[in-house]
């Protein structure tokens, strides 16, 4: 089995909603869509308070290079266009609609026959991922068009699919492999086109046996398109991490997969696209993943974009007595949720429900200088060092350590001996030197 040479991390997988089929959500009283649920630029609305609106309409406009149209996942009323507080914790400019019905704009086909042929020229595919709002759902949510557009000069020659989903507790990736084989496989053909490369290689960690045989069962309808088999190892699923490991090849510092040849996407990413080009569906609903040791019922749940979390959570049993936490996203990489009525949003995975003892968080000790935070790094990093650099406001020479190479895996948090907060000040650090590069150039 293949992996990556550097670093990484073993926590416990957790995969509890493995064997759970996709769920739909009902469609709630209300949607809150954020107009930045996408890396880059947010979107500019198009319509205002008292507007009606139907479900797959465009609602606000990515004006910029890297930015994402946004549309309605529901039909009815606009309540309001106002700054609501999203997973980050800030207030960020929204649309509010009371739902009424669910009466869908026309041209969207609903039926779920296979339509595996696509008729449109590179061009028009890239033209119909930019319309249609797709970007990554891997949890970067970068404008998936812009990636299908290769710069001048460079040359793609494969597309690597992440099925990785190695932050333990998340099945969503896991379920849509199994339950959308045939539509991933599908969209990841239509890339293929607009990139114009042979090659497509999905990576699937070992511990997802059924996805492996299942997509590899499926590949053998498609030209060029293989499965590869990968240890079990965080932060697999990391873009330079799986290009590693797939290809053995290494993205340098500083730059993007496009520099060794490659294009990136997650396999939900693949589905949006095929749903996009093939049935010209917006990208307004995702899989996520509603899972915790004390809930109930954890579930896989397709949901429409703008529902408020605590719908997820009542639909998997409710709030249990013992929460102590809970998370947008995998226990690695997420972030803790001060209020439940935030939204879901392209980008969100999946909902962690902690327990008391699992949320305890060690005392922080004096570092011992062991080096464990360096022996796992991913990106061989020296995260004690950028830490007190960050905890000292040495912004220059964070800079001079690669302090923007850290992806905020976590690893080096997970293990710690001394509770160090090493990714809290990293993240501080980043903020700050992204700042002055920007004030720079």
């Amino acid at each position: 089995m293949k992996t990556f040479r550097i670093g990484g991390v073993h926590p416990p997988e957790n995969k509890i909603a493995a064997h759970k089929p996709i769920e739909v959500l009902p469609v709630p009283a209300t949607v809150t869509i954020p107009l930045s649920q996408h890396l880059g630029v947010p979107a500019v609305p198009v319509l205002g308070k008292g507007d009606q609106v139907k479900t797959g309409q465009l609602i606000a406009r990515g004006e910029a290079f890297i930015s994402a149209n946004i549309h309605s996942s529901v039909s009815g009323k606009v309540l309001k266009v106002d700054d609501m507080i999203d997973s980050s914790g800030y207030r960020k400019k929204s649309i509010v609609i009371q739902v009424e019905g669910d009466e869908w704009v026309e041209g969207i086909d609903r039926d779920s026959t296979l339509v595996k042929e696509c008729q449109l020229n590179a061009s028009e595919i890239v033209k119909k991922v930019h319309d249609l709002g797709i970007v990554g759902m891997g949890g970067a949510t970068f404008p998936s068009h812009v990636k299908l557009m290769v710069p001048k000069g460079k040359k793609a020659e494969v597309l690597i699919i992440n099925g990785v989903e190695c932050e333990p507790y998340l099945t969503a990736d896991h379920r849509l492999m199994l339950e959308k084989g045939e539509e991933i496989l599908a969209g990841i053909a239509i890339q293929m086109k607009a990139l114009h490369v042979e090659r497509a290689i999905i990576g699937i960690e070992h511990n997802k046996p059924d996805a492996i045989k299942h997509m590899s069962e499926l590949c053998s309808h498609y030209a060029g398109i293989t499965v590869v088999d990968l240890e079990v190892k965080y932060p697999q699923g990391a873009e330079k991490q799986l290009i590693k490991a797939a290809i053995n090849r290494e993205v340098p510092s500083g730059k993007l997969p496009i520099e060794v040849g490659c294009v990136v996407h997650n396999v939900g990413t693949s589905f949006a696209v095929y749903e996009a080009v093939q049935k010209n569906k917006p990208l307004i609903e995702r899989v996520v993943t509603v899972v915790g040791r004390s809930l109930k019922n954890p579930s896989n749940f397709l949901v429409r974009i703008g529902t408020p979390v605590d719908a997820l959570v009542e639909a998997a049993g409710g709030m249990p007595d013992d929460t102590g936490k809970v998370i947008s996203g995998g226990p690695m990489m997420g972030k803790a949720l001060n209020d439940l009525g935030v939204p879901v949003t392209k980008g969100t995975s999946g909902i962690l429900v902690f327990d008391k003892d699992e949320s305890f968080r060690k005392p922080v000790l004096p570092c011992i200088r062991c080096s464990r935070c360096l022996n796992v790094c991913p990106m061989g990093l020296e995260p004690y060092l950028l830490a007190v650099l960050a905890e000292k406001d040495r912004i220059e020479e964070c800079e001079l350590e690669r302090i923007m190479d850290c992806m905020e895996c976590g690893s080096c948090l997970y293990v710690c001996p001394s509770g160090r907060p090493l990714l809290d000040h990293i993240r501080v650090g980043k903020s700050r030197v992204g700042k002055m590069i920007r004030e720079r150039s």
